[in-house]
């Protein structure tokens, strides 16, 4: 665990305190390239309440030394998420019953580059054995190189997805709605599955 932070693992009912905390961080950061999510308390509230209501749920919070919450990490077994995101994988013929869906992984951007995004990573992958489920998988929204809201430098995650173990699944599919910074309302947007299986 990166010394700087203490990790602090929330299950199911005991995130109820935590949800408006998670809430502010995926507003804030999931703002930015490349989700431009134009989000609101309400709407996260409603969201986040999955999580709640999942016994087998882990949400991962990070504090910096003076206790303010700096990141947050979720994943629920696959087979408890909604239908927008088991869908891909039924109507790909691949069981959902082995898969924990791995949720939004956000640091907040002062923080990010001191070893936060691999340790998210284990703690999840750690709550997947645990849980006896042996393929892990989360999804990102497609974005073209050339989109006018990218920033100069920015730089994708895949490197590092590939790294922790994960292969892109271009087959694997999800569309969401969600209102874009500078919409006047919600468009769909596509994410693109990653997964990572063990055979043992």
């Amino acid at each position: 665990m990166p010394s700087a932070f203490q990790l602090i693992e929330v299950r199911g009912p005991d995130l109820a305190p935590w949800i408006d905390i998670l809430g502010g961080l995926r507003i804030t950061v999931f703002r930015e390239f490349p989700y431009l999510y134009a989000g609101d308390l309400e709407y996260e509230r409603e969201y986040l309440r999955g999580y709640l209501a999942c016994p087998r749920s882990l949400v991962v919070f990070a504090q910096d030394a003076s206790g303010r919450t700096i990141g947050a990490t979720t994943c629920m077994p696959m087979a408890e998420e909604g239908e927008g995101f088991r869908g891909p994988f039924e109507r790909a013929g691949v069981p959902t019953d082995d898969v924990l869906y791995l949720g939004e992984s956000i640091v907040l951007p002062e923080f990010r580059g001191g070893g936060l995004g691999a340790e998210f990573f284990a703690r999840r992958e750690a709550h997947a054995r645990r849980l006896d489920l042996r393929t892990t998988a989360f999804c990102a929204v497609d974005r073209p190189a050339d989109h006018p809201a990218r920033p100069a430098g920015h730089r994708p995650l895949d490197t590092f997805w590939t790294r922790q173990g994960y292969r892109r699944r271009p087959e694997l599919q999800a569309v969401f709605p969600w209102k874009e910074v500078g919409e006047e309302q919600e468009s769909p947007k596509t994410l693109t599955f990653w997964t990572k299986t063990w055979t043992a």
